[in-house]
């Protein structure tokens, strides 16, 4: 039997998101090098990071859900994060995103609605620049940041080392 295409909805990231939005990031912690974090992460030590992503500002954390929005089958399948570029006063118009897909959600265009929501929100917003920094080789994610006007500005040369190899970082910046 086929399964039924459910539409994607992107809402802001909710405590009982937590679960599903740490699996995913653990995933990535586990397989990937997209992010150098290399030890996976409790529910529970993921808190304050959810908890630092308020439902309005410039620190924003949207998620991508399938399912019954009224119900308890929403499955989350991606989140897009808007954070503090660097800690300083002067970089608070600035800020740092980052968009985790889950592994089986690829390739439908969730990325781009999580984008496409943040960057609306971030409009009413004091941000005057989005960065983006992509672990190399990613040329999915360098394709995903092209399309919403992010340009490239330089690359950190092995910068970080996970698997037993270095890593380059290339940064890529968005006016806003």
């Amino acid at each position: 039997m086929p399964t039924e295409r459910r539409e994607v909805q992107v809402r802001p990231g909710v405590e009982g998101d937590l679960d599903a939005l740490t699996a995913i990031y653990n995933h990535y912690v586990r397989e990937t090098a997209i992010t150098f974090d290399t030890a996976v992460f409790t529910p529970e030590e993921r808190r304050p990071w959810l908890l630092s992503h308020p439902e309005d500002g410039p620190y924003r954390l949207m998620v991508a859900t399938e399912g019954d929005p009224e119900g308890d089958s929403q499955r989350v399948l991606g989140y897009v994060t808007s954070s503090p570029y660097r800690p300083k006063p002067a970089y608070a118009t600035s800020v740092e995103v980052s968009v985790y897909v889950a592994p089986d959600a690829g390739r439908r265009g969730v990325g781009t609605l999580l984008y496409d929501a943040l960057f609306k929100a971030l409009a009413e917003e004091d941000v005057h620049r989005a960065y983006a920094g992509i672990a190399q080789p990613n040329e999915a994610s360098g394709r995903l940041h092209a399309r919403f006007g992010f340009r490239h500005v330089g690359t950190y040369r092995e910068v970080g080392r996970k698997f037993g190899r270095y890593w380059d970082v290339a940064w890529y910046e968005k006016d806003l």
